[in-house]
């Protein structure tokens, strides 16, 4: 997907947390209402990578401790899925990672409502990789989506989520 040509990327990093459990789940975020981009959607823990971060993966670890309060001594990073360029101008890395519990979450609610898990094999299940499309900006995009419960996944996380599928389970 190519952006806008006044829409440069910035590099970004998220957590994808497995967390393992005696059923593997991932912890997800659904963002603050109050946030300028992305309001209230679901997300992984992640965000910019300032020019302090060493490494997309120090900057993925930094933002989920900032906002979910998730200790780095619980994680263990795997690796990295595809790039992701979302349309709003973010060149994404996911770090995919190995969260061992227990733990206590402590959100910070400038940037997170609410903190969740999703059954790994709920989100690895290809039935549940909907394909959506609506009109943004006068052109009609095609999208993921993997509803779970009252929790609407979609479109950059959903595409992450597909991505790990594509990569481990296909």
């Amino acid at each position: 997907m190519a952006l806008p040509p006044d829409i440069p990327a910035r590099p970004a990093a998220v957590l994808v947390p497995v967390v393992m459990r005696p059923e593997p789940t991932v912890l997800l975020t659904r963002r603050s209402s109050a946030l300028p981009e992305h309001s209230g959607q679901i997300a992984f823990p992640g965000g910019k990578i300032d020019p302090d971060d060493s490494t997309p993966i120090a900057a993925a670890l930094r933002e989920a401790e900032e906002e979910i309060g998730l200790k780095p001594a619980h994680v263990a990073p795997l690796g990295f899925l595809d790039v992701y360029l979302s349309r709003t101008g973010y060149r994404i890395l996911p770090v995919v990672a190995v969260v061992t519990p227990p733990f206590e979450l402590k959100l910070n609610p400038r940037e997170v409502a609410a903190a969740f898990e999703v059954p790994l094999a709920f989100l690895m299940a290809p039935e549940h990789h909907e394909r959506h499309t609506r009109l943004w900006k006068g052109r009609e995009r095609t999208y993921y989506a993997m509803p779970y419960g009252d929790h609407y996944i979609w479109g950059v996380t959903a595409g992450i989520l597909r991505n790990l599928w594509e990569r481990v389970y296909r």
